[in-house]
């Protein structure tokens, strides 16, 4: 595959990543207004995620699964980071706005790139931090944050969203690590173990599982589990391993678009002109950023 083919695919995954996460946000709302709690959605889609990727390389490609045991302290560590990942974003929107909780958890961009700079001491393009700023700032015109009053909003879930964005931006760096010696698919599992595995710690193993009654309930876990879990994070290593940490994060913003494509599409629901110039602003970063593709150079 030519270098330009894979800088492509790999926007393309990036940009199917935050379709995915988009359309659980929703699912995991009305969870939430169903009775479920997010420590027992954390665990959930975590254990059924683990269970859907090991049943896939089993079937596959049993090599995926094999790991050097000097790198079983990195796959520990990052599967605990999901875990947290995983559960301040799904409380901070059990507490606040859906809207807010995006919003704040998309300042990750951000913090990738800081950790970029000054810990990998790797030089940015300068292209790379005006996409930044043009999808940041659309993202926050998309959710109308224009409209929220974040300062009067549920503390903790507010720092539960800002934990969010730390823990996202940590983990997409570590990826990026680990899939400079595996795939995205062995990376993705052993992440989704340990983070089940230190959800099933926490809290009383497989206790969740007695929660969701019915089959609406339960059809919207499956669905968070395969597509808001499974999908969305391999899609969303394929992103990384192809364009990078930053550049993957940054597309990832286009996840609140498609959040407001899917309200207008099933509930009818319209956007305000400032928000559809956010969504066009955000498009716009992302083309501008995958226009130009230039290796970034070690300081």
């Amino acid at each position: 595959m030519t270098q330009q083919r894979l800088s492509r695919s790999g926007y393309l995954f990036a940009a199917l990543a935050a379709l995915f996460w988009a359309s659980s946000g929703s699912a995991a709302k009305f969870l939430f207004l169903s009775g479920i709690t997010a420590f027992e959605l954390v665990q959930l889609r975590t254990t059924l995620a683990t269970g859907i990727v090991l049943c896939w390389l089993l079937f596959r490609d049993r090599s995926l699964l094999a790991i050097d045991r000097r790198d079983l302290v990195y796959f520990v560590t990052l599967g605990a980071g999901l875990a947290v990942v995983q559960f301040t974003y799904l409380f901070s929107i059990s507490k606040i706005q859906v809207a807010a909780a995006i919003l704040i958890q998309y300042q990750a961009p951000i913090f990738v790139a800081l950790y970029t700079l000054f810990v990998l001491r790797t030089k940015l393009p300068p292209i790379v931090f005006a996409a930044m700023a043009g999808s940041l700032f659309g993202c926050y015109l998309v959710v109308g944050g224009y409209s929220l009053d974040l300062l009067h909003m549920n503390r903790a879930g507010l720092l539960s969203a800002l934990a969010s964005a730390v823990t996202f931006a940590w983990y997409t760096v570590r990826c990026e690590y680990g899939m400079s010696r595996y795939r995205p698919w062995t990376v993705v599992f052993y992440g989704l173990l340990f983070a089940a595995l230190t959800w099933n710690i926490f809290h009383p193993p497989l206790s969740a599982f007695l929660r969701p009654s019915g089959m609406a309930q339960w059809g919207w876990v499956l669905f968070i589990a395969f597509f808001g879990t499974v999908l969305a994070f391999i899609c969303y290593n394929e992103g990384i391993k192809r364009i990078g940490a930053a550049r993957a994060s940054i597309t990832a913003t286009l996840e609140p678009i498609t959040a407001g494509l899917i309200a207008w599409l099933l509930l009818g629901e319209t956007m305000e002109t400032w928000q559809i110039l956010g969504a066009a602003l955000v498009i716009a970063s992302v083309i501008l950023l995958q226009a130009s593709n230039k290796p970034v150079k070690n300081a």
